[in-house]
């Protein structure tokens, strides 16, 4: 969960105003989790970067709908997550496989691997199977559930929030109890 601005407010109503200085300072602020958000939607680095760019400039180009109903980095994941999903679209459309996005999966991995010099081999690679399993099992899930897990499993984003930014409705009588046993909920 990213830590927020204590005058983002102020940020977001200069932004609003023109002030490119302010948008760039909400730009660095959020600019990792953006990131990080679409990586784990679109399972694709160069997606991702795409993702991170096309959610920035449109938030730039619209700052002016944003009106401060929800947090202004809740307004980003909204996009985000709509910029994401519409790449998915677009590549089960697009065949092609890219050579670059293989050579960088490989370098991701060799960095997770060092990562942590503590552990023993057998640690590491433990650690690099486990994340390869959950890695598999969230890209198996429909674009709609994985986007759920990843805001809030993964971003820590809350059931609340998560549902304003998809614009679902959270169940008045949500109970865990009340799941017939093997059927699995998200929220």
């Amino acid at each position: 969960m990213p830590v927020h601005l204590e005058n983002e407010a102020t940020l977001v109503a200069d932004a609003r105003a023109g002030d490119a200085e302010a948008f760039t300072t909400l730009v660095h602020q959020y600019d990792r989790n953006i990131y990080r958000l679409a990586l784990n939607i679109t399972s694709n680095p160069e997606d991702a970067e795409d993702v991170l760019q096309e959610t920035f400039l449109k938030a730039y180009a619209h700052i002016g709908d944003f009106h401060g109903d929800s947090r202004f980095y809740t307004w980003l994941v909204r996009i985000a997550v709509n910029e994401a999903l519409m790449k998915l679209r677009k590549r089960r459309a697009d065949k092609t496989v890219s050579v670059d996005a293989l050579v960088e999966s490989d370098g991701d991995l060799m960095a997770q691997e060092i990562a942590d010099w503590g552990d023993t081999p057998e640690q590491r690679y433990a650690k690099v199977e486990l994340q390869e399993i959950l890695n598999r099992a969230i890209e198996r899930l429909e674009p709609p559930l994985r986007t759920v897990f990843v805001l809030r499993e993964l971003e820590d984003i809350s059931t609340e929030e998560t549902a304003e930014v998809l614009n679902l409705s959270i169940p008045l009588a949500y109970n865990p109890a009340t799941i017939p046993a093997g059927e699995a909920t998200l929220l």
